[in-house]
């Protein structure tokens, strides 16, 4: 009998231990610091798996980076220039939001309207996005289509 109330003591503690502040915690550790843009793809709404189309950043838009913070600020740092001689051209700051239970992503720059995502894959190397707002039907069947972007460290 003093087995099973152990086990019983130990299963209760175990199981109230576990919160979603915890998941909360690691997937925004998980999602701080610095991403670079590596893909753009627009799927299919119809199907959610034909590849409409497929896009990387070039030139000096390729060192764009994306930072998020464990304290919900966000910014956004551009570059421009020619060849390889890239400069800041501006950065912008906000807050963002993010659900773990949802998955919903909202950022929120200075002077600009919120922006919603839902975070298709997040590791420690790769952030995929799927972009929920201003997508458009792009070939025509009258189903909205989709956009993904990806980021890598």
């Amino acid at each position: 009998m003093k087995k099973q109330l152990l086990l019983f003591a130990f299963s209760a503690l175990a199981l109230t231990s576990c919160n979603d502040d915890d998941i909360q915690g690691y997937e925004l550790d998980m999602m701080k610091g610095d991403w670079k843009e590596v893909k753009k793809e627009v799927i299919s709404g119809k199907d959610n798996k034909t590849v409409l189309s497929t896009s990387t950043p070039t030139g000096c838009a390729a060192n764009d980076t994306y930072y998020f913070s464990i304290d919900y600020s966000t910014s956004y740092t551009y570059y421009s220039g020619n060849g390889t001689n890239c400069q800041i051209n501006g950065k912008t700051e906000g807050t963002y939001t993010y659900d773990t239970d949802t998955k919903d992503l909202n950022i929120k720059y200075l002077n600009d309207s919120e922006r919603k995502y839902k975070v298709v894959i997040l590791t420690s190397t790769e952030l995929k996005l799927m972009k929920l707002f201003d997508n458009i039907d792009e070939n025509g069947d009258q189903v909205v289509d989709v956009t993904y972007i990806s980021y890598k460290r």
